[in-house]
């Protein structure tokens, strides 16, 4: 499921942003649709803190399947959600993973947006659905982030050359407005959007946390190592963006919308 290239996202800091997520504020479109007795599979877990949540509304009738391709994130979950009959991690590519078992509902939450063959990865979850099953992407439109105010322009050119890292890698950076269209190709029908921004504001007791995201990004020297980008920038654009995180931030948005798609019977 890896795209040709890709940000790591083995390590401690990444395993705790997916640590700190949860259904009601990160997948918060979800939760309405969730039933007791459906059958589950969260493609790009994580360490499963969001496909725990779900697990505990679908109850012991039901079932959760999480997947991912970092074997860190997948120990770690095992580790915590040991208790949680329902919910079982396995650590495996989407395209490797193969079940007999068919689903009610395929989630994925901010996966796709780091793979060139998006399309491929839906058609393959559609394989894995029950008739009238439904898929469910949650994802960003990268093109639209909107900070208020700017940040500093090293940060602001960061960004730019981060998004076209990701585009010369075949990663579309505005996965979310294709969504729908791409549902459409795949043959799946009642196709809905539905907005999930993620809007920060100086105020949250996380604001830092969240909008500080774009210093961890900086913080791997990939684009660096890869020739798009000059490290005197890259530091500087860390330094500079914590400094005005501090003293100007006012606030953020991260577009991100909620696709859902359901197979024909």
């Amino acid at each position: 499921m890896k795209s040709n290239k890709h940000i790591e996202r083995d390590g401690k800091s990444s395993a705790k942003i997916f640590d700190s997520r949860s259904l009601k504020v990160d997948y918060r479109t979800l939760e309405p649709i969730l039933k007791k007795g459906l059958s589950v599979l969260d493609v790009g877990c994580g360490t499963g803190s969001i496909s725990k949540d779900i697990a505990s509304i679908v109850g012991d009738s039901g079932r959760v399947v999480g997947i991912d391709n970092t074997e860190k994130f997948i120990e770690s979950g095992k580790a915590s959600y040991a208790d949680i009959p329902n919910l079982s991690l396995i650590h495996t590519d989407l395209f490797d993973f193969d079940s007999n078992e068919k689903f009610d509902l395929i989630t994925s939450a901010r996966t796709l947006q780091w793979l060139s063959n998006p399309k491929e990865a839906l058609l393959k979850m559609k394989t894995l659905l029950k008739p009238k099953g439904m898929i469910s992407i949650l994802d960003y439109n990268h093109n639209k982030l909107g900070w208020n105010p700017l940040p500093p322009q090293s940060m602001q050119d960061f960004y730019k050359t981060f998004l076209k890292w990701r585009a010369d890698a075949g990663m579309n950076n505005g996965i979310a407005d294709d969504l729908p269209e791409l549902m459409k190709e795949i043959g799946m029908q009642e196709i809905e959007a539905l907005n999930s921004d993620e809007h920060y504001e100086k105020h949250r007791e996380d604001f830092k946390a969240k909008v500080g995201i774009w210093s961890k990004v900086a913080a791997s020297s990939q684009m660096v190592e890869e020739g798009y980008l000059d490290d005197k920038l890259r530091l500087r654009a860390i330094e500079e963006y914590n400094v005005w995180l501090e003293t100007e931030a006012i606030s953020m948005t991260m577009k991100l919308t909620e696709v859902r798609g359901r197979l024909p019977a």
